[in-house]
């Protein structure tokens, strides 16, 4: 179930475009492209055949508006017509400016306001817990400056206590957050009980072991550093 083809670069650049449309797209979005295609290429167990399969692994973007690459990256697994790219934020689309889990396959949650989507991946993670299911992920996605939102320090606290050995968080940080924190943004996770890795967050192979090479034992993040500008 897993998505083996790897995604050419300048083919998933490609779609980008179609995305952008002549518009101009900060750091929050090509932050993200690295991590989406592992995640999408040598990570998560699902493919457009099994979105409804729920032995699925589950993908959170809470990073809701940093959506571009995302929907290039569902595009090019296949998840949505490639034409719909062309007419993003139209008044017609289903590619809104934030994901819609009811309007695109394979989009697990809508997204808004920063520091949902931590909330409901742990809810997500207990979900699968209470349904007996152990083999399903759940991965969400967050940008460092949502860890400014009082919801998520509760989600982490939350998941760390009731060792949610299901749940994966990943947090770009491009030094967004207005606080920071003594040690790194993993530090914010590892006091209440989540292992954790800090690794490039342009380096696929260090990201992919990042990634699996955790217990299962408890909740994991791995905090994807991104200070390129891009």
């Amino acid at each position: 179930m897993t998505t083996t083809t790897a995604t050419d670069p300048a083919a998933l650049g490609a779609l980008l475009d179609r995305v952008r449309a002549g518009r101009e797209f900060g750091a929050n979005v090509y932050s993200t492209l690295d991590v989406l295609q592992v995640l999408y290429d040598r990570v998560l167990r699902i493919t457009p055949e099994t979105v409804d399969d729920p032995d699925r692994d589950r993908f959170l973007l809470s990073k809701g508006h940093a959506v571009a690459g995302y929907y290039a990256l569902l595009a090019a697994k296949g998840f949505l017509p490639v034409e719909w790219l062309d007419d993003q934020g139209g008044p017609d689309s289903r590619l809104g400016d934030h994901p819609d889990r009811t309007l695109v396959t394979g989009v697990e949650i809508g997204s808004g306001s920063l520091g949902h989507g931590l909330g409901l991946a742990v809810g997500t993670a207990l979900g699968l817990r209470a349904q007996g299911r152990p083999d399903p992920r759940v991965y969400v996605l967050l940008g460092d400056a949502e860890l400014d939102e009082g919801s998520n320090h509760e989600a982490i606290a939350y998941a760390g206590a009731t060792g949610l050995g299901n749940l994966t968080a990943i947090v770009l940080d491009n030094r967004s957050a207005s606080h920071g924190w003594p040690g790194g943004a993993a530090s914010r996770f590892t006091v209440n009980g989540w292992s954790a890795a800090t690794v490039d967050g342009r380096d696929h192979d260090a990201l992919h072991t990042a990634l699996t090479g955790h217990d299962h034992h408890r909740p994991h993040v791995v905090v994807a550093v991104v200070t390129d500008g891009e």
